[in-house]
């Protein structure tokens, strides 16, 4: 039970997080892959709790890491185009 609401707080501060803080893509990553470790802790609790079964946590597990791998080919692209992963240095559709 403690489990659930602790994920569920820590799941809201890092969504607030997310959209007030613009100034950095890293730091966008990061909250990002924050948030979606606690959907999957909290997967995980709902799964423990009824039925488990780990087919679907070892599905989702595969699309965090080709979302954090696509996070990260971007990030690159980004800072090669532009030079660094400021949002305020330049637009995102000069490139």
């Amino acid at each position: 039970m403690y489990i659930c609401v602790a994920s569920i707080f820590m799941f809201y501060v890092s969504l607030s997080n997310f959209f007030f803080m613009k100034s950095h893509l890293l730091t966008m990553l990061m909250l990002l892959e924050f948030m979606s470790i606690t959907v999957l802790l909290m997967l995980l609790n709902f799964l423990s709790q009824f039925v488990y079964d780990s087919s679907s946590l070892v599905y989702f597990v595969i699309i965090l890491v080709c979302e954090a791998v696509m996070g990260l080919v971007l990030l690159t692209l980004y800072v090669r185009c532009h030079g660094s992963d400021y949002f305020q240095v330049s637009s995102l559709f000069s490139c």
